[in-house]
């Protein structure tokens, strides 16, 4: 796990965050349900790390949520919201989470039937701001199957930059893996339109990086 900052014990809870096209609510009990609906499909679990059981037990929302998601959010290791549509704010269409973990810090799943919208850079903007502006969080890391394009031309449209390769466990076997990074300063350039700077670690946080090649051998 990623050491923590000065006053990570007073980390804000996952609040509420809208887009121009999505409401993002924080995780609860009830939402366990509608992803048992949605989440088993080849499709959507393939590039996810092994942790995740293949095939889908019928309690493995329940579980998930209820034994791992909600309890990491209550000790401030883990946010993680819901995705609807603003037009349907009711009907769960895929998840977003933000996590204290060493070289792995955000993770994400969308329904099949709302992929290549864009909708999940929306998403992933939004929680990208929360992690760098509310959790003052230096930098942020994301590893990723080189297989999953669609995920990969995401971290590169945000203006992240490739820092590492390595091999992983995932659902579908062991991939080759791409860790992408942004920094907090770099963040903070993109969205004043100022461009990218060099990027620098700031000296209050651990990053809990490993440079540039080899990436600890962590799940997604």
């Amino acid at each position: 796990m990623t050491a923590p900052c000065d006053g990570d014990a007073l980390l804000p809870a996952a609040p509420r965050l809208a887009t121009s096209r999505l409401v993002l609510q924080p995780l609860a009990i009830a939402d366990a349900a509608a992803i048992q609906r949605l989440f088993p499909r080849w499709e959507i679990v393939r590039h996810l790390n092994d942790r995740v059981p293949w095939p889908y037990p019928p309690d493995g929302a329940l579980g998930y949520v209820r034994d791992v998601a909600l309890p990491a959010a209550a000790r401030g290791e883990e946010w993680h919201w819901t995705l609807r549509l603003r037009e349907a704010p009711d009907d769960v269409i895929g998840a977003i989470s933000l996590m204290l973990e060493e070289d792995n810090n955000r993770g994400f799943w969308l329904g099949l039937p709302w992929q290549g919208r864009g909708l999940m850079a929306e998403a992933a903007e939004a929680v990208t701001g929360f992690w760098f502006e509310t959790l003052g969080r230096p930098v942020l890391r994301v590893p990723k199957a080189v297989a999953n394009r669609a995920s990969s031309r995401l971290s590169e449209r945000m203006g992240m930059r490739l820092v590492g390769i390595e091999m992983r466990d995932y659902v579908a076997g062991r991939l080759e893996t791409e860790l992408w990074e942004i920094t907090r300063e770099d963040w903070r350039a993109r969205q004043a339109g100022t461009g990218s700077p060099a990027s620098r670690r700031p000296s209050n946080c651990s990053t809990s990086s490993t440079g540039t090649g080899r990436l600890n051998r962590k799940p997604w």
